[in-house]
C-alpha cells in the first residue's frame, strides 16, 4: 500500500475516534504510533513513542506555557479581575450598552496576561455577568458579549495558541506575539463598535449606565494597572531583547504572583492556583505529545507533499488555497478545540504553506483568528458552553443568538487581515 494512502486512512481514522468521543490528544497518539508502524516498521514506532513525549517534555519553549497558564490562574484567584471590570465599568459610565462594552474591554486587559480564552471566559463572566443582569441587560447581548470577549484570549499576546503555532512551525515566539497585537486590538474595537451598532439598532436590549465624572475615570484607572504594568514587562522586554519568550513568561508569573501575595492571596488559594495550573498544562502537553507523533507520521506517510502536488496540479493561486485552508478551519472550529485544531491541522498544511511561499506569520495570525471564529460558532463554540456552564439559566439558542453580530465583526475583521497583511507584519 502507498505511503500516502497509509497517511489518508490514518487521517480518516482520526476523525472517526474523535467523532466517537475518544480524548483528542489519544486520538492522535494512536493514529501517529500505528500509522508510523505501517509505514517505517513497529520497532521504530515503539522507539519513536519512548523518545517524544522526552522531547516534548523537556523542550525549553514549551515551558512557558504553565507560565502563561499560571497567570492568568493567579489573576483570578487575587480578584484582579474584579477589579479590573469595576475600573472598566465607572470609565464607561454611563454610555449606552457600557456595561457590555466594559466587559469586551475587561476581557481583552485580561487575556493580555492570561494567554487562554476559556479561562478568559469563564473568569470574566463570574465578574461581570451578575452586574450585567442586575442593571437589566438582555441575557443573550450579555452573554454574547462575554462569550465574544473571551475569543481575545486566543490572539492578544502573550497568547497560548500563537506560542503553540510558533514552535510547531518553527518560528519566533517573538515575532508572532508582535504580529498578534494589531489583530488582537482590532477585535478589541471591533466588538466595542459592534455593541454600539447592537444598541442603534435594538435600544431595548440595555440601559444606560450610571453617569461617572472625569474624577471617577481618573482614580478608577487604578484598577487597570497591574494588567498593563505585567503586559508592558513582557511585551517590551521581548520586543527589546531584554529577556525570550520564555524568559518573559516566569517574569510576567512571577509578577502576577507578587501582585497576588501583595493583596492578601492565602496558601490555601495559592495551592488550588497552583493545582488548577498543574491539571490545564497537563491537558495540554498530552496533545503536544500526540501533536509530535502525528506528525512523524504524517512527515513519513508523505501525505501533505502528496496534497501539495495536487494543488500544483489545479494551478491555483496561493490565496485561494490560503482561502480553502481557512474554509476548512471554520468547519472544523464548530465541532473541535481551538488547540487540538492547531495541533492536529498545522504539521499537515504547514508544508504546502511553505511550498507556495507564503508568509509563515501572516498565515498563523489569521489561522489563529478562523480558530477563534470556531469559539463561538455553533455548534460546538468552546466559549459558548464555557458561558452556559457558568450561566445555566441562560439558554444555549440564546447565547448563539446574542453573539452572531460579533461572528459578523470577525469576518470583517479577517477580510481586512487578508486584505492587507501589512497589520500583521507592521511590527516585524
Amino acid at each position: 500500500m502507498a505511503t500516502e494512502t497509509i497517511g489518508a486512512i490514518g487521517l480518516g481514522l482520526l476523525l472517526v475516534l474523535m467523532v466517537l468521543r475518544v480524548p483528542v490528544a489519544l486520538s492522535m497518539l494512536l493514529v501517529g504510533v500505528g500509522g508510523f508502524s505501517q509505514v517505517i516498521g513497529w520497532e521504530a514506532a515503539v522507539s519513536m513513542l519512548k523518545s517524544v513525549p522526552v522531547e516534548v517534555l523537556s523542550n525549553y519553549s514549551f515551558s512557558a506555557v504553565p507560565m502563561f497558564i499560571l497567570m492568568g490562574v493567579l489573576a483570578a484567584h487575587s480578584g484582579m479581575a474584579g477589579k479590573l471590570f469595576q475600573s472598566a465599568r465607572v470609565i464607561c459610565g454611563g454610555w449606552k450598552g457600557g456595561l457590555a462594552i466594559a466587559a469586551i474591554g475587561s476581557c481583552g486587559i485580561f487575556s493580555a496576561i492570561s494567554g487562554s480564552s476559556l479561562a478568559t471566559a469563564s473568569t470574566m463572566t463570574r465578574v461581570a455577568l451578575p452586574e450585567m443582569e442586575r442593571y437589566g441587560y438582555h441575557r443573550g447581548l450579555a452573554t454574547g458579549a462575554l462569550a465574544a470577549g473571551g475569543t481575545l484570549g486566543i490572539m492578544i499576546p502573550p497568547s497560548i495558541a500563537l506560542l503553540i503555532y510558533a514552535i510547531l512551525t518553527e518560528q519566533s515566539v517573538g515575532d508572532m506575539f508582535m504580529a498578534g497585537l494589531i489583530p488582537g486590538l482590532m477585535g478589541l474595537a471591533f466588538y466595542a463598535l459592534t455593541v454600539s451598532v447592537v444598541m442603534r439598532l435594538k435600544p431595548s436590549l440595555a440601559i444606560a449606565g450610571v453617569p461617572t465624572g472625569w474624577g471617577e475615570k481618573l482614580a478608577s484607572l487604578g484598577g487597570l494597572v497591574p494588567f498593563f504594568a505585567v503586559f508592558l514587562i513582557m511585551i517590551l522586554g521581548i520586543y527589546f531583547g531584554i529577556f525570550t519568550p520564555t524568559e518573559g513568561a516566569s517574569v510576567g508569573a512571577f509578577a502576577t504572583l507578587l501582585y497576588a501575595l501583595a493583596k492578601g492571596l492565602r496558601a490555601r488559594e495559592l495551592w488550588a492556583a497552583v493545582q488548577e495550573t498543574l491539571a490545564l498544562s497537563a491537558v495540554v502537553f498530552f496533545m503536544l505529545v500526540g501533536a509530535e507523533t502525528l506528525g512523524y507520521f504524517i512527515s513519513v506517510s508523505r501525505i501533505s507533499f502528496s496534497i501539495s502536488d495536487t494543488l500544483y496540479a489545479m494551478e491555483l493561486s496561493p490565496f485561494v488555497v490560503v482561502l480553502c485552508i481557512l474554509a476548512m478551519y471554520f468547519v472544523l472550529g464548530m465541532f473541535m478545540d481551538s488547540i487540538a485544531m492547531l495541533v492536529i491541522t498545522v504539521p499537515v498544511v504547514f508544508p504546502i504553506i511553505q511550498s507556495l511561499g507564503i508568509d509563515p506569520v501572516w498565515f498563523g495570525i489569521i489561522t489563529v483568528l478562523t480558530v477563534e471564529l470556531g469559539l463561538i460558532t455553533p455548534p460546538v463554540g468552546m466559549n459558548v458552553f464555557v458561558i452556559k456552564a457558568m450561566a445555566p439559566h441562560v439558554g444555549l439558542g440564546e447565547i448563539f443568538r446574542g453573539v452572531s453580530p460579533f461572528i459578523v465583526s470577525d469576518f470583517l475583521r479577517l477580510a481586512l487581515l487578508l486584505a492587507f497583511p501589512v497589520l500583521a507584519t507592521l511590527f516585524l
